[in-house]
């Protein structure tokens, strides 16, 4: 493998289908894209655990979805870590990159570091967001915290919420290729049963104690496709996932070459960030006047920072809030 066609790959969300069955899935590869997210804290090790492992099933699930705007995931816990957020923005036309940013919040007098990163969430739940943008009504489903990890948490959540039978495969850490830095390297496979409705499948199937299996959703054909499926994705060991040395073609092929696995053009993926000034003044535009001005600093200005990317904004205080005179301040 040449290391061009390695940096191909770099950073992309891969889109497959299977054909010998009703089963769609994609194969993710990040690295820039982690490091950048992760360059903005400076977080413990459970915590970038955790931001990496969202960062990438939001990758993997932004890019399976229809998206005219954003898709976010959220956890809240009542642990040490209290929230992981993170945002997918769809490309803003064919052929340019998606956009990821991710932020976490958390009380690092708290965290035990010999436990586990997922067990620092504690009690709480799994959210998964879509805003379609102006003019329309953002979706909302969640899912409680439960199956020992993030990735089971998503799973879960697509039986449950949207009656999507889904499998991930994921692995995730700091790697060196040989003259290279050290540096955040990410790799996944997601497999998703194909919805018998658009953009989410529904009905009243239930599961034992009310929790659905595959098994509730499908049919006997369809669980047969979907056991095949699930038992050759297991055969996936984590080099083939976080690569660099085999390409993503190749692994579909030596995991689903009986399935015909058929791929589509590649997604390519960066960091990137939402905020703006404007954003930050909309935002504060429902505070009165009084308001602004417990927010106003010694200086004389309101400022604001971005969570996820870092940028200051400054602001002058009568140009905040409703309440706000006319002023040609933009923020910066």
């Amino acid at each position: 493998m040449t290391l061009g066609s390695k940096i191909a790959w770099d950073d992309t969300v891969l889109p497959f289908q299977l054909d010998r069955s009703d089963i769609r899935g994609r194969v993710a590869r990040l690295d820039g894209v982690l490091d950048r997210v992760l360059e903005q804290h400076d977080y413990p090790p459970q915590i970038e655990a955790l931001v990496a492992e969202m960062a990438l099933l939001t990758a993997l699930i932004g890019q399976m979805m229809k998206l005219r705007w954003k898709l976010s995931l959220q956890v809240r816990g009542d642990g040490p870590a209290r929230l992981i957020a993170t945002d997918y923005y769809a490309p803003r036309d064919d052929g340019t990159p998606a956009r990821i940013r991710a932020w976490a919040s958390y009380d690092a007098d708290r965290l035990e570091p010999e436990k586990a990163p997922f067990d620092m969430i504690g009690k709480g739940y799994f959210a998964l967001l879509i805003d379609q943008g102006q003019g329309t009504t953002p979706y909302q489903g969640i899912t409680p915290i439960a199956g020992g990890s993030l990735m089971n948490c998503a799973q879960t959540y697509f039986a449950q919420s949207e009656q999507l039978p889904t499998r991930f495969a994921l692995t995730f850490g700091k790697a060196q290729t040989p003259g290279a830095a050290e540096g955040w390297r990410a790799g996944g496979i997601m497999l998703q049963h194909m919805p018998k409705a658009s953009p989410f499948a529904s009905g009243d199937a239930t599961g034992e104690d009310g929790l659905l299996e595959p098994e509730d959703i499908l049919d006997e054909d369809e669980s047969e496709h979907w056991l095949r499926a699930n038992t050759l994705l297991d055969t996936v060991e984590e080099l083939e996932l976080i690569g660099p040395t085999v390409q993503p073609t190749d692994l579909l092929y030596r995991l689903f070459h009986e399935e015909k696995p058929r791929v589509f053009e590649a997604q390519p993926v960066q960091f990137g960030c939402g905020c703006s000034a404007d954003k930050v003044r909309q935002s504060l535009s429902i505070y009165s006047a009084k308001d602004i001005g417990h927010m106003t600093t010694e200086e004389g200005i309101v400022t604001a920072d971005c969570q996820f990317c870092g940028a200051h904004y400054e602001f002058d205080p009568k140009t905040l809030g409703f309440e706000a005179e006319a002023s040609d301040d933009s923020g910066t």
